[in-house]
């Protein structure tokens, strides 16, 4: 009995296969082998046409049921995890309208903080948890006001995990979870959001029907499993963005547990057990996956855009004789806690929504030419890149949320014992490093949507745990010093900017 994973993102599409007795991935691939085209006609604007999304998927699918050598019959269920706050638009034949405005496409900043400022920023905090921003429904106010043409024509909008399912199923459908994540959920009424879709005159019959995030939410046609080599029938039963998909997959549920990613972008990402927001909107609240009307449970977010980019920038332009990724962190080894002076504010890869969607750049401090280096560079960058992940972590803990152990994937930067021990003992949080992976999680979350277990513990009770990092305690001064720096110099530039 197996269970398929699929992880729809900007870049790729990867499939998994899961043993669902043991939870071990029997296989995994993705396509494409390089990074996905973005489609980027104007300065902020970032498309996709989600028929690639399909293409990819159609060969990732092909290669693991190559690989594990499954039959269609052995498939038990397929979950779907992707890339968040993207719109796609189709019309009754559910053709798709036009390309997808994908999750870091800028244009519909100004209309979400207009709506912010005309409906009432409190207002908007207490029922979205967050401003409407460069969200879902935002974009399709774009879209409602700039193609007018397109937008008569759209019977429903979704998310780009919708899409897929709809391809899969041939129903159009989403989840609450989706709903929050465009801003389309009202948390103090309890019911999709007509504070916004009003606002914007948007109705609220374009909205998918709801399903449960865990459940049967439809099941694979017979055009899908024929074009898919699956099982007509095959049910989709669990369904997630991937942020809250990478909580799921390290098995984060409750309140005061949190989970990390430190990829291009970086994210820390807690559970709160109660609706709440920060005022000034520096981080989002969503629905997490096991939200329900009845059980609060949210997924707290802070993202920063110049996490990897940052260290491969560091990497292409600092080290340009071609240091790998181990020898660069092993080279790090030689300079002490705090580079020595040197600071890097690592905010260089557009509007950090940290920085309540503030500009400010990277920018490099304290270098003495006499005495530092490429190491010291290489350093600073990381230590700028975790205090930035620190600093999130603060204003979560001004909500009032509890962060003393972080849940990471042994992947990107944390791979880099630097960039894990900088983490650990300046934020004072234990860091436990597990082997998994989006699409795995998704597997994972469709056996609990189906009813192979009952419930997360059993599914995740073979997730393997590869390392534990301690605070150090020996060095915690140091650690707070360069933290204490860098925070003045942000604090600074922000006061200038």
């Amino acid at each position: 009995m197996y269970l398929l994973g699929l992880d729809v993102g900007s870049s790729s599409v990867k499939a998994s296969i899961v043993k669902a007795a043991t939870g071990e991935i029997i296989a995994a691939d993705f396509f494409p082998k390089r990074e996905a085209p973005i489609i980027s006609i104007k300065t902020g604007w970032s498309e996709q046409d989600p028929q690639m999304w399909w293409d990819n998927l159609k060969l990732a699918i092909s290669e693991v049921m190559k690989k594990s050598q499954a039959k269609p019959e052995d498939i038990s269920a397929i979950g779907i995890s992707y890339q968040m706050h993207g719109l796609v638009c189709v019309d009754k034949d559910k053709k798709v309208l036009r390309p997808a405005i994908i999750w870091c496409d800028s244009r519909a900043v100004p209309y979400g903080e207009k709506a912010c400022k005309e409906i009432g920023e409190e207002k908007c905090l207490s029922h979205l948890l967050n401003s409407p921003g460069n969200f879902t429904a935002s974009k399709l106010a774009w879209v409602k006001e700039n193609e007018p043409e397109i937008y008569s024509r759209i019977y429903k909008f979704m998310l780009p995990g919708d899409y897929i399912a709809m391809r899969l199923s041939g129903e159009i459908n989403t989840t609450i979870e989706g709903l929050s994540e465009g801003m389309l959920w009202d948390f103090k009424e309890k019911k999709p959001a007509t504070i916004l879709l009003d606002y914007f005159g948007i109705d609220e019959s374009l909205l998918p029907d709801i399903v449960p995030t865990f459940g049967i939410q439809s099941r694979v046609n017979e055009g899908a499993a024929k074009e898919l080599g699956l099982k007509a029938g095959t049910p989709i039963s669990y369904r997630a963005g991937d942020q809250p998909n990478n909580a799921l997959s390290l098995n984060v549920f409750n309140p005061g547990e949190v989970a990390s990613t430190a990829g291009t972008s970086g994210v820390i990402y807690g559970v709160s057990g109660k609706v709440e927001y920060d005022p000034l909107s520096r981080v989002n609240s969503f629905a997490h996956v096991n939200y329900t009307p009845d059980l609060t449970r949210l997924g707290i977010l802070a993202c920063i855009n110049g996490t990897g980019i940052l260290n491969a920038w560091m990497r292409r332009t600092v080290a340009p004789e071609g240091l790998s990724y181990a020898e660069m962190n092993d080279l790090l080894e030689s300079v002490p806690i705090g580079s020595s002076g040197v600071t890097v504010i690592p905010f260089g890869n557009g509007a950090e929504r940290l920085l309540q969607n503030r500009e400010i750049g990277c920018s490099f401090h304290g270098i003495n030419f006499n005495n530092h280096n490429k190491a010291t560079l290489l350093r600073a960058a990381q230590e700028g890149i975790v205090f930035s992940f620190c600093y999130g972590m603060d204003i979560m803990r001004e909500m009032g949320m509890d962060l003393n152990k972080i849940h990471a994937g042994k992947a990107n930067m944390f791979l880099s014992d630097i960039f894990r021990n900088t983490l650990a003992s300046t934020s004072g949080a234990i860091i436990e490093l597990y082997e998994t992976d989006g699409a795995a999680g998704a597997a994972k979350g469709a056996g609990i949507g189906c009813g192979i277990y009952s419930d997360h513990n059993e599914a995740f009770s073979s997730l393997k745990k590869l390392a534990v990092i301690e605070p150090d305690n020996n060095h915690k001064d140091e650690y707070q010093e360069a933290y204490e720096r860098w925070k003045s110099i942000l604090s600074l530039q922000l006061s200038n900017n």
